[in-house]
């Protein structure tokens, strides 16, 4: 990936002020949930300088990437995850990327997302119309066996990112999880602050750290950790604040006693590079390929859709 600038010095000034961008991973409630923390402001910044977004296309491939970085922690071994919405409303939808290792890329299916009216409020659903919601997961140790990618697909049900994203792991993978993100912009329209909480209860049988619970009791932690969750604050003004990923989990969670497991390190980052696209171009069959020297531009120009990287290739480097 080439990295674009973020030309705002006076935002560059205050993210070196901030709490690092990590994902805190813990269990809590003796193990019966699993959950994460993602401060992501300079993650966000990254994402909207290599795209050259907008305040309303920040603020939204910002939600799908957030919510995409919160899924790393679900993964099992080396997995790549694809996180899709598709609607028929005029935003279209996203396309997001998750790799296992810690990296993110992305890209919106429409952009700019045209408005028809000045933007009023942070309400995205007017931007979204019918469509699907779907995740698709690539282990790399199925595909060295040839097996097709894991894929899950639910109707869109509210026409918000998190709200939909929580509702698909109830319908496809019959597991109670929330997502919440949050970003925060300037009067200037920089993104200061930006984060996700993500919150997943685990199988109540056979896990290691597991105690026994009966139905009433169950049901009791289940609501009283809702409850907990709904009341985080908006994560975008926390972070903007100088708020920590630990005094939100020990201190919104401290009933439930969380137990920290890893910290991680997310970037928004893509492996493009200019050998990669020549690879590609050189892979291509020689009557496709002598096409693009009869009629393309010289060096010949590809931008990657997921982080607009542009390459010049030089035309006599195909062969």
């Amino acid at each position: 990936m080439i990295y674009a600038p973020i030309e705002d010095k006076v935002l560059q000034q205050r993210l070196d002020t901030l709490e690092k961008d990590e994902l805190h991973i813990f269990t809590a409630g003796d193990g019966l949930f699993r959950g994460g923390l993602f401060h992501g402001t300079r993650f966000v910044n990254r994402m909207r300088a290599q795209h050259r977004l907008g305040v309303l296309e920040t603020f939204m491939l910002g939600q799908a990437s957030l919510c995409a970085a919160l899924m790393i922690q679900t993964m099992k071994g080396r997995e790549t995850l694809q996180f899709r919405y598709e609607t028929d409303g005029p935003a279209v939808g996203f396309s997001v990327e998750a790799d296992s290792t810690g990296f993110v890329r992305g890209y919106l299916l429409q952009n700019p997302i045209p408005l028809t009216a000045p933007l009023e409020s942070w309400d995205l659903r007017p931007f979204f119309g019918n469509g699907t919601i779907s995740l698709t997961r690539f282990p790399e140790a199925a595909q060295a066996k040839g097996m097709q990618p894991q894929r899950g697909i639910a109707e869109i049900k509210y026409r918000d990112i998190a709200k939909d994203l929580t509702w698909y792991f109830q319908q496809s993978e019959q597991l109670l999880t929330a997502f919440n993100t949050g970003i925060k912009f300037d009067k200037q329209g920089a993104v200061v602050g930006a984060g996700g909480f993500f919150i997943q209860r685990m199988p109540a049988e056979g896990g290691r750290f597991q105690k026994q619970y009966d139905p009433e009791e169950l049901d009791d932690i289940i609501k009283r950790m809702e409850r907990a969750f709904s009341a985080c604050p908006s994560l975008g003004e926390w972070f903007s604040e100088g708020g920590t990923c630990e005094d939100i989990i020990f201190g919104l969670l401290r009933e439930f006693d969380p137990k920290p497991v890893a910290v991680r390190s997310i970037r928004f980052d893509c492996p493009c590079s200019q050998g990669y696209y020549l690879q590609a171009l050189k892979n291509l069959p020689e009557a496709e390929r002598e096409n693009l020297r009869q009629t393309a531009n010289d060096p010949l120009e590809v931008i990657c859709r997921n982080c607009s990287s542009l390459y010049s290739i030089p035309l006599s480097d195909i062969g």
